[in-house]
């Protein structure tokens, strides 16, 4: 673990050694590596696209926040639900452009409410997104994800159980940097084991990674979203991506600025000041649209480096940048990619229904520690309704909306998000304020990956 040898706090990483400075890039790069390249894993996004447009968003947001801000942007498992709910209206991965152009949309969204903070202020603008409407949200993304996370771990649960020993243990018992990154433990800890028990999962490994080459260029360019306006264009697909997935956004917002407030909180310097949250936004909304054009998840601020700043104690975000740049060269190694590629489906279930679990746990976090009033009826019903709409469509199958010679088609989240935020805004006795509850402001901090207070 790389530390200041006096354990005091270091803001300027130019009075450590080169190789101090390096080891606490790699430490960074470890931190959101397993949870970064494992949701490409479960999208059928390309792992190489992921990496680089990790690297590269980190240096954008770093660009447009004047390179104060210390945070790392990975994968977002936010948007997981909305790549399988376009996924699950073709055959194959032909509809995964059509759900990147959607989440490429929903980044842009991050720009009108960075607008909203700039004009009005935090306080008000938060107050149309209190915990008893994020936090529901956020729960129904866990719940819908869960199953496709039994139906991998079904394919040998031997191996499931294994990753999730491993996860479920150095959370609770690690200590430094295994308590930092228990996700990419438990893949190498399940993928070691499969590979002991399954000869056919290491001849199918052995084939992929000895027909990879060593150096590549990571772009796939019939999963972007660029590359259905080269083809024939499907309009009613189009819509029913923006408007399943833009509302997503909405809880990945929240996160965002319970991360900020959490960057600050550690560095000890005041972020939402200071470039502002309009800045912060527009950089992760900006990183996120960038990627997704490309074919690449959708990018998010992620806890674990936030741990890793706690843990080393070093805040210059120049550190942050080296971490960026390693992730973009990685990602030109095809034969690093065909290692993720063939991760036992049994490996990417076990770890998977943790992290889904772990969502709605910080879900259920986020409205027990802003202390929402469940005795008054507007909350309880408001509540009700999310996870009703939420997990009942999810079941029952999408909402259709014939809109002229076009059929939009809503999911459940989507749905549930927009009712949520109108019901709040509608009903009377709101009473959430930002800024009155630092634990509380703070507690959606990186759902996407794992809980990191």
């Amino acid at each position: 673990m790389a530390a200041p040898e006096n354990n005091e706090v270091v803001y300027d990483a130019g009075t450590l050694s080169v190789p101090k400075r390096l080891l606490l890039g790699v430490q960074h790069l470890f931190a959101m590596f397993g949870a970064t390249v494992l949701v490409p894993a479960l999208t059928g996004l390309d792992v190489a696209n992921a990496l680089l447009f990790a690297g590269l968003g980190t240096l954008l947001f770093h660009l447009i926040t004047g390179r104060k801000v210390p945070a790392f942007l990975g994968s977002s498992f936010a948007f997981i639900g909305g790549y399988n709910a376009i996924r699950a209206l073709g055959t194959g991965n032909e509809t995964l452009p059509y759900a990147c152009f959607g989440v490429a949309c929903a980044g842009l969204v991050y720009l009108i409410m960075a607008f909203f903070f700039k004009q009005f202020g935090a306080k008000k603008v938060m107050r149309y997104f209190p915990p008893i409407v994020t936090g529901p949200i956020i729960i129904c993304i866990g719940l819908t994800l869960s199953g496709s996370a039994v139906t991998n771990c079904s394919a040998n649960w031997w191996v499931a159980l294994v990753a999730i020993l491993i996860v479920v243990c150095c959370n609770i018992w690690g200590k430094g940097m295994v308590k930092i990154i228990p996700i990419l433990l438990g893949v190498v800890g399940s993928y070691v084991f499969s590979m002991i028990v399954d000869p056919a999962s290491r001849e199918h490994l052995v084939a992929l990674v000895s027909e990879a080459d060593w150096i590549g260029l990571p772009i796939v360019w019939n999963r972007t979203a660029l590359s259905i306006f080269g083809a024939n264009l499907d309009h009613s697909l189009l819509f029913t991506s923006i408007v399943t997935i833009m509302p997503i956004s909405l809880a990945t917002m929240m996160e965002h600025v319970g991360d900020i407030c959490a960057i600050s909180s550690t560095v000890g310097k005041n972020f939402v000041e200071d470039p502002g949250l309009h800045r912060t936004l527009v950089g992760d909304g900006l990183a996120t649209t960038m990627a997704s054009l490309f074919g690449a998840p959708a990018n998010t601020t992620y806890g674990e480096n936030t741990g890793v700043l706690a843990l080393s104690k070093v805040y210059d975000p120049k550190v942050i940048r080296m971490a960026a740049f390693f992730a973009i060269i990685l990602s030109f190694c095809p034969k690093f990619s065909a290692l993720i590629v063939a991760m036992p489906a049994a490996t990417m279930g076990g770890v998977s229904l943790v992290l889904y679990g772990m969502i709605s746990a910080v879900g259920v976090r986020n409205v027990v520690e802003n202390q929402v009033d469940f005795t008054k009826s507007r909350n309880v019903l408001i509540a009700a309704m999310i996870m009703g709409l939420a997990v009942g469509v999810n079941y029952a199958g999408a909402i259709q909306i014939p809109v002229g010679s076009i059929t939009i088609s809503l999911s459940g989240l989507a749905v549930a998000a927009l009712v949520g935020i109108i019901m709040n805004a509608a009903l009377p006795g709101k009473d959430y304020e930002f800024g009155t509850n630092h634990q509380g402001d703070t507690a959606v901090v990186n759902f996407g990956s794992r809980a990191q207070k």
